[in-house]
């Protein structure tokens, strides 16, 4: 393939990609959304809480630490948090309870706010696929006072948009099925200079 063609596709990629945020923009949003109830280190907590002094509320859906591809997804978010959070309050939500929430973060260098659905009414309810109960994915809520609306929802996966991985990837011609994130990628050493003994792996 000519790189001519591979910059008409990524012409078309982009054009077709301002169309979808202009459909966003237009999009009402589904209404009446319940004040869930959420649970983190600090006690209960609802979604209009989560707001904070915005109207909008970006939501992470994290299937929890368990889930190398949504820690992939958790890392890149991550570095982007300070911006996102100039536009919206971001919170990450996953099934695990607080304490194991804080504690995968905090060894991820995480710096989002967290809180715990449970795998209760909220995602069997609000899951970014209809059925899923814990598919990754992100939903952006809108608020006017207390009433809270879904605006627009999306499902993580692997070659989607939401990862710039898959993207400097498949620049190297690399395709997402070819690849596996992983939660670390030391390699031990053949020889351990301090004997190797009790080693974690």
């Amino acid at each position: 393939m000519a790189n001519s063609d591979i910059q008409a596709l990524e012409q078309q990629i982009f054009a077709l990609n301002q169309q979808l945020i202009t459909l966003r923009q237009q999009h009402s949003g589904d209404d009446d959304i319940p004040n869930y109830r959420f649970k983190t280190l600090d006690g209960e907590t609802s979604l209009l809480e989560l707001f904070g002094h915005n109207n909008k509320l970006l939501v992470i859906h994290n299937m929890g630490q368990a889930c190398r591809y949504c820690t992939l997804w958790g890392d890149g978010f991550n570095g982007l948090l300070p911006h996102l959070e100039s536009a919206m309050s971001v919170v990450m939500l996953s099934k695990d309870d607080p304490q194991t929430q804080r504690r995968f973060a905090n060894n991820r260098g995480w710096r989002f706010m967290l809180a715990s659905h449970g795998g209760g009414d909220y995602i069997q309810q609000q899951s970014v696929q209809p059925g899923q109960e814990n598919m990754p994915g992100t939903v952006v809520y809108q608020r006017d006072g207390d009433k809270i609306m879904r605006k627009n929802a999306c499902m993580f996966g692997p070659g989607d948009q939401y990862c710039s991985m898959w993207c400097l990837l498949g620049l190297a011609g690399i395709a997402n099925n070819e690849w596996t994130p992983q939660f670390s990628y030391w390699k031990r050493p053949a020889n351990l200079d301090d004997g190797g003994d009790n080693l974690i792996d």
